[in-house]
């Protein structure tokens, strides 16, 4: 009989022990809960001023690599969305926008004052470094955060590590699960599994018109 319990579990990560589930089953969820979960990063940046030493795409890049916190009940994957347009809507994207202002000190920028036009989407930690300022620099910047998977990009995973152990039990199975900080790390287990699930029905429709 196949089951699924929790081990441990703290904000950051989480250990499943899988009982009676075929490895590639097993594996598939540990592949999906590393990259096939949707999570926001910051994909689009509209650069208004920047003063810095860091040049325009380098500051994309780091923005984009913030972890945000994420309310997939709320949002939805652009390809999903109703709107179906190029820019998006406010149920499938979100903006943050950041303006150091002037500073006659060298300082450096964090997260914390990327301001998000939504609460439940902004960065997991208010401490990460996104550029160095000299007197006189300044950043003033929009960007659009949207719902992605870690198999397009890895600022989309929403695991750092995604772990299968085996055990002194032939078919048990130790999944360790550790969170970005963008989902519970039990939320990533539950959107994982779901996960698995539907991709099994799709490729067991594919089967089934291959056979008519």
């Amino acid at each position: 009989m196949s089951s699924l319990e929790v081990i441990s579990k703290d904000n950051q990560k989480i250990a499943v022990k899988l009982s009676g589930i075929p490895l590639q089953y097993a594996n598939a969820l540990r592949r999906v809960c590393l990259n096939g979960v949707p999570v926001f990063a910051i994909d689009t940046v509209d650069i208004i001023e920047n003063s810095s030493v860091l040049p325009d795409e380098g500051l994309a890049h780091r923005l984009g690599l913030i972890p945000l916190t994420t309310d997939l009940s709320r949002f939805n994957e652009p390809s999903k969305c109703e709107c179906q347009s190029e820019t998006g809507c406010s149920n499938c994207r979100v903006m943050l926008v950041l303006d150091s202002g002037d500073s006659d000190v060298t300082r450096t920028v964090l997260s914390n004052e990327l301001s998000s036009e939504d609460d439940s989407i902004k960065p997991t930690s208010d401490k990460i470094p996104i550029v160095q300022l000299a007197p006189g620099q300044r950043i003033k910047i929009e960007c659009y955060a949207r719902l992605g998977r870690g198999t397009e990009h890895a600022k989309w995973n929403s695991a750092t590590i995604s772990t299968l152990t085996d055990t002194e039990k032939e078919d048990v199975k130790v999944l360790t699960v550790e969170s970005t900080g963008a989902l519970k790390p039990e939320q990533i287990i539950i959107s994982g599994v779901d996960e698995v699930s539907n991709r099994i029905g799709q490729f067991k429709e594919m089967i089934d018109q291959v056979e008519e």
